[in-house]
């Protein structure tokens, strides 16, 4: 992805430690997000049935975020909810450890959203699948 991104255009203004930060955020987010639907996928009797349950995930998480806009221009109820849900926090701390900003807020946000997914997602996923294992 980073050689598609350099070849139209962007450029990472805050060097190389900064792109490693961000680097290593998504990878925690992402691997935080796979323990999601892991439980998803062991708790649905079907791939069709897990894609089903995983929409309303995904949906709500990817489109009300700062993610694909700003915040600020979604409707003013939905803009609590942009500002402080995970995928926010995540991509908000990317830009600006790529790009520069404040950053603390946004990557102690993505740390402590991914640390309490892990937290409550985990365990949940290995007990479905501890459970799945011995029947």
């Amino acid at each position: 992805m980073t050689g598609v991104g350099y070849a139209v255009g962007f450029r990472i203004r805050q060097g190389i430690l900064a792109y490693l930060a961000a680097a290593l955020l998504v990878l925690l987010f992402a691997f935080a997000m796979c323990w999601v639907f892991c439980l998803v996928g062991l708790a649905a009797a079907s791939s069709e049935i897990a894609q089903l349950i995983a929409f309303p995930v995904l949906f709500p998480l990817g489109f009300v975020s700062s993610a694909l806009r700003p915040g600020v221009l979604h409707a003013r109820w939905l803009q609590a909810v942009a500002a402080h849900q995970p995928v926010s926090y995540t991509a908000d701390a990317i830009r600006a450890l790529t790009l520069g900003g404040p950053a603390a807020t946004a990557v102690t946000g993505t740390i402590a959203w991914s640390a309490g997914i892990l937290a409550v997602f985990a365990p949940l996923a290995v007990r479905r699948y501890q459970r799945a294992a011995t029947r």
